[in-house]
C-alpha cells in the first residue's frame, strides 16, 4: 500500500452566502479501503462528494487524489483523473438501453474506451451487476434496483481510482437491500477505494473500514463503525439532546 492516501482533504470549506454548508473538513482514505461518509440529513454529506467529484467549487482548502491536487477542475477532468460516482437520485440516458447506459462510461471517464474493447468492457459489466441478458432492454423498462446496477456499472466501466456512492441503497426494500449490499461488498473485495454517503446502518456496520461522521458542515467523529456509531455526540446528532 502507497504511504500517499488515495484521497486527502484538507481543511475543505464550502459556503453558500452565509451559509457555510461545509466546514473545514479534513480527512483521508487509503487506498483498498472503503471509508464511510455518514451523518443526519443536512449534515453536508452530498455537498462535500460533490466538491470531490468537481461539481461544486471549493471556497478554500484542497483536495488530492494520490498525492495530485484536483481542486478547482472541472468535473469531467476529475472524471478522467479517476473519480467515478453516483447520485442519490439515479441518472439514466432514458432514450438508451442497458449496453448504451453502460457504455457511456467507458467513453468519457478514467480509463477510455473504443470499438470492440468498449463493447466488450460494457458486457462484462453488465454481467458484473447482474444484469447478463437484459444489454439491449430499455432503461426505462427496468425496476429501480435495476437501474441503481446500470448506474453502478456505468460508473465502474472506466476503473476509477476512486468511487463515490452518494446513498446508492436508498430507496430499497429488503430483499433488494441484501443484494445491493452483496455488490459493493463484492467491489470491496475487488480492492476497491470506495467512499459510502449512506443512512442504513447495518449496511455501514458490514461493509465499511472507517467513518466519518458529520453534523452541520463539520466532522464529528471519525474510527472504526463500532466505536463512532457509540459516541455519545454522534447520537445526539441523530437523535438530539433528549434522546441521547
Amino acid at each position: 500500500m502507497s504511504d500517499i492516501a488515495a484521497l486527502s482533504i484538507q481543511n475543505v470549506t464550502r459556503n453558500f452566502g452565509g451559509l457555510v454548508a461545509v466546514d473545514q473538513m479534513s480527512f483521508e482514505i487509503q487506498e483498498h479501503e472503503v471509508l464511510g461518509l455518514i451523518g443526519p440529513n443536512g449534515s453536508g454529506k452530498t455537498t462535500m462528494l460533490n466538491l470531490i467529484s468537481g461539481l461544486l467549487k471549493l471556497s478554500s482548502g484542497k483536495v488530492e487524489l494520490f498525492g495530485k491536487e484536483i481542486s478547482g477542475r472541472s468535473s469531467n477532468r476529475i472524471a478522467r483523473q479517476g473519480i467515478a460516482r453516483t447520485f442519490q437520485l439515479v441518472r439514466m440516458l432514458p432514450s438508451m438501453t442497458v449496453m448504451e447506459n453502460v457504455s457511456a462510461g467507458g467513453v468519457f471517464g478514467h480509463r477510455r474506451y473504443w470499438g470492440d474493447k468498449l463493447e466488450r468492457r460494457a458486457k462484462y459489466m453488465v454481467g458484473q451487476v447482474g444484469l447478463e441478458g437484459q444489454e439491449q432492454m430499455p432503461v426505462g423498462a427496468l425496476t429501480y434496483i435495476d437501474q441503481k446496477r446500470v448506474e453502478l456499472a456505468r460508473a465502474l466501466m472506466s476503473d476509477p481510482q476512486l468511487l463515490l456512492l452518494d446513498e446508492w441503497l436508498a430507496g430499497l426494500n429488503p430483499s433488494e437491500m441484501k443484494i445491493g449490499i452483496s455488490l459493493i461488498n463484492g467491489l470491496r473485495y475487488e480492492g476497491r477505494t470506495i467512499v459510502v454517503v449512506e443512512h442504513y446502518m447495518d449496511a455501514i456496520r458490514s461493509l465499511c473500514d472507517r467513518c466519518v461522521v458529520m453534523n452541520s458542515g463539520a466532522k464529528i467523529a471519525e474510527g472504526s463503525p463500532e466505536d463512532v456509531l457509540s459516541d455519545p455526540e454522534v447520537v445526539r446528532a441523530y437523535l438530539g439532546d433528549d434522546d441521547a
